[in-house]
């Protein structure tokens, strides 16, 4: 374990070198912080530090960097994520409430992301299979035409235009709207489908053929919506500032953020709507972004997690700045889903 004294030192080296992507030596941390002791001190912590794995030096009489050991005990260290500024908090908050439908929200949230963090922003959309039924409508718009709409807790919305071999009375639409809502409100969708094969025979004989073709589109309609996983990107431009010392890993992140399988795993499991998951390095699953750090969070409503969103960048990056802009969109995004 470090003692407090070189903690501060080697936070000091993370926080110089990820803003001026330069090595830090002792005599420019004595300058920029106040850590109270000389620069002979703190270049004995910075050799204590170094050969414990925790910074190196890149070249010969440069100064310090620090290694993916180091980024860890970094953040492992922060006693809690920087808040954001009000301005900012109210920007997040105009620029999400204006979104129009969940297609709205993910994409607004990705441009969002990619802007705060100046990394490379990714927001997986609902895991749909751990939705539930929010709502399911039936409308007649012609004699012998139905729309039929079901609404996700994750806020998608799928709508089927049913097209009917005879006419059904308002009655029947009615008492057919009324039991599908019964029946899987609130119910997975994993699951809705099954709670529904019965329905038919519930209505009057002449009605239960049509009833039937009806429970057959919202079961597609449910399953449509199980296997939907999809992914938005923004920031991929951010790439480009990066500089040296990200260039050999820029092919390899382009080429990932090509496969939504791949960033599916990058982002990994969103187990918690509340937890931020910081992955550095040779942490990330892949071997060719082993110099990449991943930040990322669960999002959904009533802290359930749906889905996953985050930011994708070097290791040297702005770690605090990161894990607040994710947190905070996150909770909005979650929200507002809760609110739809």
């Amino acid at each position: 374990m470090l003692d407090d004294r070189k903690l501060d030192v080697l936070r000091a080296i993370v926080e110089d070198y990820v803003h001026t992507q330069e090595p830090v030596g002792s005599k420019s941390l004595v300058e920029r912080h106040s850590l109270g002791v000389s620069p002979a001190t703190v270049r004995n912590d910075m050799a204590a530090l170094e050969e414990e794995g925790f910074i190196t030096q890149p070249h010969t009489s440069a100064g310090r960097i620090p290694t993916d050991k180091g980024y860890r005990l970094f953040v492992d260290k922060l006693t809690s994520i920087k808040p954001l500024s009000g301005a900012e908090k109210r920007a997040i908050g105009t620029f999400l409430q204006g979104a129009v439908d969940l297609d709205d929200v993910v994409h607004r949230s990705v441009r969002l992301l990619a802007q705060l963090t100046q990394q490379v922003a990714i927001v997986q959309y609902p895991t749909l299979a751990r939705s539930t039924v929010r709502h399911v409508e039936v409308l007649a718009i012609s004699p012998n035409r139905l729309l039929l709409v079901l609404i996700t807790s994750s806020g998608r919305v799928e709508q089927r235009v049913v097209e009917l071999p005879k006419e059904l009375d308002d009655d029947v639409v009615g008492e057919l709207r009324a039991r599908l809502n019964t029946a899987v409100v609130g119910q997975p969708l994993a699951e809705a489908a099954n709670r529904v094969t019965m329905l038919p025979k519930m209505f009057h004989r002449d009605d239960q053929a049509v009833v039937a073709q009806i429970i057959a589109a919202f079961a597609e309609a449910v399953v449509d919506n199980r296997t939907d996983e999809k992914v938005a990107i923004g920031g991929t431009a951010n790439l480009t500032r990066f500089g040296d010392d990200f260039d050999r890993s820029i092919k390899p992140l382009l080429e990932a953020l090509e496969e939504h399988v791949v960033l599916l795993k990058l982002l990994g499991e969103a187990t918690s709507a509340s937890l931020v998951t910081v992955r550095i390095g040779h942490e990330v699953p892949l071997e060719t972004l082993a110099r990449t750090s991943v930040v990322a969070t669960g999002y959904g409503p009533d802290q359930e997690p749906l889905a996953t969103l985050g930011v994708v960048g070097p290791t040297r990056m702005d770690y605090p700045g990161s894990m607040a802009a994710v947190t905070a969109v996150a909770r909005y995004v979650s929200q507002m889903l809760s609110d739809a």
